[in-house]
């Protein structure tokens, strides 16, 4: 059941594209972002403003391989264009809480009336906007920006209460690819 697969990424006006060995890098607007991949038995060329991936008498392995690399192609390219953009809520129902940004950390003071702070670590080259009750996680790097609004959202997480009755925290209002 070994097939020939092959899958194709378009490469935009004003992209670049590197590939050497396992390493792809993504040039443009300015922004350059870049990441390693094991690809095994698989092969990568740039031909005529397109990244061709390919894997002769692939299995379910390098199928899966072929796919993952794919997305992640995709996610670098639509980043070096735009910026990917989480939204987050800062929810509580008695105790105020302070959200402030500290060099490379979130810090939150207050929640539910604890006296110790809690952090978030903000991951490299991510920006983080606080106005009121809404934070704003933003990022050319998909993963760099979707792991710092997961630091949030864990950072206030409760164990041992009954959600339906302590319902303070930050929580994500808005992922870069749909509403929740």
């Amino acid at each position: 059941m070994n097939k020939d697969l092959e899958r194709v990424v378009e490469i935009p006006e004003g992209v670049e594209v590197i590939i050497s060995e396992n390493n792809f890098v993504v040039k443009g607007d300015g922004n350059e972002l870049s990441r390693s991949f094991n690809l095994g038995k698989i092969g990568a060329v740039v031909k005529d403003d397109k990244v061709v991936l390919t894997a002769k008498g692939a299995t379910r392995r390098e199928s899966k391989m072929i796919g993952t690399v794919w997305a992640h192609l995709k996610n670098m390219i639509k980043g070096i264009g735009e910026e990917f953009v989480y939204e987050l809520e800062v929810c509580n129902v008695h105790f105020p809480m302070n959200v402030k940004v500290d060099g490379d950390r979130i810090v939150i003071k207050s929640f539910l009336g604890e006296t110790i702070e809690r952090v978030a670590k903000i991951l490299p080259n991510v920006k983080i906007d606080i106005k009121g009750n809404k934070i704003t996680v933003s990022s050319n790097n998909i993963e760099a920006a979707g792991q710092t609004a997961a630091n949030l959202e864990k950072a206030t997480r409760l164990t041992g209460r009954d959600r339906r009755i302590f319902q303070d925290g930050i929580f994500m209002t808005k992922k870069p690819w749909r509403v929740i």
